[in-house]
Parts: C-alpha cells; structure tokens; sequence
C-alpha cells in the first residue's frame, strides 16, 4: 500500500502542491515551520478518524482565504489503484469519495491504514489514562475498522446514563436499557483492545532490529474490569448507587489504561529515560504496522513527525532499516536532510520550504 501521487489545494499552509511517488519512504525535510507536519496531516486522512491532529475540517482551510480545501490521492493496494479525495467547502464537514463515488470512512478503512506517530505522542507513558486510551484505540481501529462505531455508541449510551444520574433519575428501566447499550459495546471494546494488545505483543518479537520491546496490558483505575457483556451490566447495575452520587459511571470501559514495562530492564516505561520512552513507542508503532502487513499482506502507510527527535545515529539507522525491511511507504520529517543520509536512495527526499507564508515543496536530487 502507497500513495503514488498527492495533491493538496489550499489544505493548511499549502496553497498548491503536486507530489508523484513510488513505494519506498518520503524523507521531507525543511525548517520549522515549513509545513512538513502539514503535508503528512494531509497523508493521515488516507486512513479512518480524523487525522493526526484530530482538528475538524474548518481548521484544516488555508489562511486567511478560507475557500476550502481538497486532498487528493492515488492509493495503490495490492488488488488495484483508488482514486480518493478529501473536500470541504466553507467549513463544512470533510466528504470522503473513492473513485468518484462518496464513500463512509467505513468504506474508508476497508481499503486504507495509516499509522503515525507525532511529538506530542512523546508524553504518552507520562500523561493522564486518557492519551493511552486514545493510543490504543487508534491501535485497534487499524485492524477492527467497526471499533469506532463501537466507542460512539458506548460513549453515547454513557453520556445518557450519566444525565440521568445527574438529574438524579432513578428509574431502573431507563437505566437497565442504558446498560444494556454500554454494556454491548463495551464488551466489543474490550475484547478489540485485548486483541490489539495480543497483536502487538506478538508483532514486537519479530522486529529486523533491536528495537525495545514492551510488556504490555490493560488495566483498570479501580478494580478488575469484568470484560464480557454480561458481567459489564451486573457491574453497571451495582455501582448504580455510587455513580448517582458522583454524577457519571465509575466503571466501565472508559476508564481502562494501558500499562507497559521497558522488557529488557522491568522498568515502567513512564520511569524509563526521554530516549527509551520514544524508542519504546517508535517499537509500538512498528510493531502495529508489521501486523497489519501481515494481516493484508502488505504494510500500511507510516508517519513519523521528527521522527529523529531523541534518537542517537545509531538508532536512528535502525529506524531506517526497519522501515525498509518492513517495506513501508513511511513519511518522515526533519529539520534537515543530513538526519535522511542513512537512507540515501532508499527514499524519495523532498524539501519544504516557505516563501512568503506558502510552503512549496521540491524533490532533492
């Protein structure tokens, strides 16, 4: 899987621009500022969700014109080529279309995967449950496109409950059916999250290099959390009392973390060092994209926002390595093109510059 051609129009800080590609890696490089990051937002919106940024479709329009915006892309799969391309006009939400025809970004995920990773994904050891959440299920959405339909009806049926608790509410119909509801979808929530992390687990040992593994698992902020459907809704019921008097749902899935240890060392991965707590993601990352070419037999797109960023050379060589090995189309972005020397003509290298507020970007020889 690869895009071999990209064109953006008036998508963030590029007014124009063309890009024609082949399989191996994207190194752009360029100051910051440039529009790098911009330029591999617009790549993550080949794969379902909202994107590396998770800004909504008016933040994405190139200022200060406003006219909207348009990301087109040819896809190439190993069944066959699509043409796909993003739209939004005066604000409006983005409009998917897959050779022509508008598409669902369920249709979206059918045919396309991306995974990235971005700098402010570096605090994820070191944050609130909430980022590693969000990490793992992006994870899961890469192999169970349906988890998102998923996270929307839980938090929907969550959101409901939690006003009539607020509202102190106390009729057990109204609540049963509620449960009922989270308690499907999070069942489903559960077991894509425990598979994701099985998946990840697995794809780590088969690394080219010596990149760190994880030891990874799901935890709970208060308790065990009971995975199947049927013991969600006897613990949604019996914590009805204690939820009315705080307002909102003290158990459930949402409020599941993800847990992880530095292998080598037993070392919590938030108490490892900045260098080993990216490397450790970076692995996570690879690990993911190794599953799911193993999954469609070829590998998803990959985005590495400076990547390079706390890596020494000799990681960073093996970063390289092991995206050739993988046989990535990756899009990775530098301050300059000397953190891309390993790769030399393994890559396609691009220079982004800005010239009067408008990034231009131009192949390097």
């Amino acid at each position: 899987m690869y895009l071999s051609s990209l064109g953006l129009s008036h998508f963030r800080s590029h007014r124009q621009a063309r890009l024609t590609l082949d399989a191996r890696p994207v190194a752009l490089s360029g100051l910051n500022g440039a529009g790098k990051t911009n330029l591999i937002e617009a790549v993550s919106l080949f794969s379902p969700g909202r994107g590396l940024r998770r800004a909504a479709a008016q933040d994405m329009a190139r200022r200060p014109e406003a006219l909207g915006w348009k990301v087109t892309g040819t896809l190439q799969t190993r069944a066959t080529a699509h043409e796909i391309a993003f739209t939004s006009e005066d604000g409006a939400a983005r409009q998917v279309s897959i050779d022509d025809k508008p598409a669902s970004q369920v249709a979206l995920g059918r045919i396309a995967r991306a995974v990235w990773l971005v700098p402010s994904m570096d605090r994820l050891w070191i944050e609130g449950a909430e980022g590693r959440r969000r990490f793992l299920d992006r994870t899961a959405l890469s192999f169970f496109p349906y988890h998102a339909q998923a996270a929307l009806d839980y938090e929907k049926a969550m959101r409901q409950r939690n006003r009539l608790l607020k509202d102190h509410v106390r009729d057990p119909h109204w609540h049963g059916a509620l449960e009922a509801q989270m308690a499907r979808s999070g069942a489903v929530l559960h077991a894509n999250r425990q598979a994701t992390v099985d998946r990840l687990t697995r794809a780590q040992a088969e690394a080219e290099t010596a990149f760190p593994i994880t030891d990874l698992a799901l935890v709970q902020s208060e308790g065990e959390l009971p995975g199947d459907e049927a013991a969600l809704r006897v613990a949604l019921a019996g914590s009805r009392a204690r939820d009315m008097v705080a307002g909102r749902a003290l158990v459930g899935v949402h409020r599941t973390d993800l847990a992880a240890v530095f292998a080598a060392k037993g070392v919590p991965a938030a108490e490892c060092s900045t260098g080993e707590q990216k490397a450790l993601l970076i692995s996570l990352i690879l690990a993911n994209a190794r599953a799911l070419a193993q999954d469609e037999g070829s590998p998803p797109l990959v985005l590495l926002d400076e990547v390079a960023a706390h890596l020494d050379a000799d990681r960073r060589a093996a970063l390289y390595d092991e995206i050739c090995a993988l046989g990535a189309q990756a899009w990775m972005t530098g301050t300059g093109p000397e953190l891309f020397a390993d790769l030399g003509p393994r890559a396609q290298h691009f220079a982004v510059t800005d010239e009067d507020g408008e990034s231009r970007v131009a192949p390097v020889a």
